[in-house]
């Protein structure tokens, strides 16, 4: 909400833009007002009588903080839950890499002025200050004080945690992609963007901070006890210290015709833009369930002919979500047409002069298929750490301890292929691949590699995206007993508690912001929520009003 009587003026020695909101009685002022400053706005914040002004915008997809949860000295984003500090801008907890800008703030009389740089208020984000490579490298030696084995958020995180707090010796961070980190959740939902328009960091950006970046390195193996990783291209480099953060794979779905053409795992640009070239006013069919596979699907009912989903369950998503959840999401695809052929799986690709034409499932319907996209999850991609001493569990994770180290001294993993002690579940080890997450794996391995172990704590962040309407999820609510919903389902307005005996161990909503970021804020500060607190409908309890 914009002031309702700002004025502004430029100051006599063209230093930036200031203004000046004029609020009759202070005490009246919300707790967080946006505020115009001319050449943009910026979000006044009053708590415990004290003001602050920082970007009015999130950094990661530019949701309006005003709409946000003001708690304890920081913002909660009321989209994906990043939290920001008040008094610095500071990035607190993930998703996104850069911290707001802060305005100074001064009171005379009924007044409050705002002092603004204009660059700040029209760019809303800034990047935390970071150290430099002291040491003399050649790009060619081969070894790295840091080696970095993958470049999604978690080893993007890493390497600039470790240059915000001082580090200054060799950072090298590898990858089997072709391109500088990209943002990998939004290939499913936006599938003609290009790795341009999807990027996290750019090669200069990489470099002004001294963060080498290998493009097309695959590692094959890790000798723990030399320290070196070797390559596919047979390069080997060797470590003082290692973070791997590889990912996950699509898991190999088995039928006869695996050699037919356009049948895709989403896992690059190149990946979505082909599937919605291909699609275009032709037959879509998706296999799988999963957030990715629904995406997609929803991604394509305005460009394809023709969209069908081929799922084992009977509702989709029923084992994260729940039934009543899945099935109101089923019917919002069924309504834009979209087809599902549950308890079904596929058991032929089949092929004219090598390109699919149809989908032969296990029941024996044939789907007309011209694309076919395989979203049916994921596992680690951790086959290379096979003979290297590192501990895997049979599915192929990497367990760690809280400061992200595996079972060898100076080796430490994140993201999608690591299970965690969680501190929301007793510190029993979990796998959480949340895209959230591991950026907060990211930072945690940084200060333990630095020797300043600090532990995780963050709520698990989740969102989808499907026909315009955003899902958003936190928490962590693997084993829920019991559903308590409020709101209506079949209209997609809702929130989703789940429990687990007598506590809420996760939330989730559509239509309902902020709810799930007051939730993760409540569960952030260690409390615990009853059943019967939300059994009720009564949700006042969930809005702390704070110190005026």
């Amino acid at each position: 909400m914009a002031a309702t009587s700002p004025f502004f003026h430029s100051d006599i020695f063209s230093l930036p833009v200031c203004v000046c909101v004029c609020v009759c009685a202070l005490l009246s002022l919300p707790r967080m007002r946006e505020v115009d400053l001319g050449s943009g706005r910026a979000l006044l914040i009053k708590e415990h009588g004290e003001f602050s002004a920082i970007g009015h915008k999130c950094p990661h997809y530019g949701a309006p903080l005003v709409k946000g949860v003001l708690s304890k000295g920081h913002v909660r984003c009321p989209w994906h839950g990043a939290c920001f500090s008040i008094a610095t801008g500071d990035i607190e907890d993930f998703p996104g890499l850069d911290s707001l800008p802060t305005f100074q703030v001064r009171v005379e009389k009924d007044k409050v002025i705002i002092r603004a740089n204009k660059q700040d208020l029209q760019s809303q984000k800034r990047s935390k200050a970071m150290a430099r490579c002291s040491a003399v490298i050649n790009s060619s030696t081969g070894f790295s004080h840091i080696l970095i084995v993958g470049s999604g958020p978690a080893g993007l995180v890493c390497a600039e945690t470790l240059r915000q707090e001082g580090f200054t010796d060799r950072i090298v961070m590898c990858t089997m992609d072709k391109y500088p980190p990209y943002d990998r959740p939004k290939l499913s939902k936006s599938l003609e963007s290009t790795a341009e328009q999807l990027r996290l960091r750019s090669i200069d950006f990489l470099q002004a901070h001294d963060i080498e970046l290998l493009t097309e390195k695959e590692a094959v193996a890790v000798d723990v006890k030399v320290k070196a990783v070797t390559f596919q291209d047979g390069s080997r480099m060797e470590y003082r210290r290692l973070f791997i953060a590889t990912g996950s794979k699509p898991k190999p779905l088995n039928y006869k015709g695996q050699d037919v053409r356009n049948v895709f795992h989403l896992r690059t640009p190149e990946d979505a833009n082909n599937v919605a070239r291909l699609a275009n006013n032709k037959n879509a069919v998706i296999v799988g369930t999963s957030f990715v596979g629904m995406e997609v699907a929803a991604a394509l009912t305005d460009k394809a002919h023709s969209v069908s989903i081929i799922g084992i369950e009977a509702v989709p998503f029923r084992k994260a979500l729940g039934e009543k959840v899945g099935k109101a999401i089923m019917k919002l695809f069924e309504t834009n047409r979209v087809k599902f052929y549950m308890l079904n799986e596929v058991s032929e690709m089949v092929g004219h002069h090598g390109q699919l034409k149809e989908v032969v499932l296990k029941s024996g319907k044939v789907l007309r298929a011209d694309v076919c996209i395989i979203g049916t999850g994921s596992g680690p991609a951790t086959g290379f750490l096979k003979q290297s001493g590192v501990h895997m569990d049979s599915k192929g994770f990497v367990p760690v301890n809280k400061t992200m180290q595996t079972n060898i001294d100076g080796v430490y993993a994140g993201g999608d292929i690591v299970t965690f002690p969680f501190p929301g579940r007793s510190n029993k080890k979990v796998n959480i691949p949340h895209w959230q997450m591991a950026h907060v794996h990211g930072r945690v391995a940084a200060l333990g590699m630095m020797g300043r172990p600090t532990e995780i704590k963050t709520v698990p962040y989740f969102w989808s995206a499907m026909f315009g309407k955003s899902l958003r999820y936190a928490g962590y609510g693997e084993g829920f007993d019991d559903v308590v919903i409020q709101g209506d389902v079949d209209e997609l307005k809702f929130v989703a508690f789940y429990t687990r005996s007598e506590e809420v161990v996760a939330v989730a909503s559509m239509n309902y912001d902020p709810i799930v970021s007051r939730v993760a804020e409540v569960l952030g500060s260690g409390k615990t929520i009853r059943k019967r607190d939300v059994e009720t409908g009564d949700m006042s309890w969930l809005i702390d009003k704070g110190s005026q």
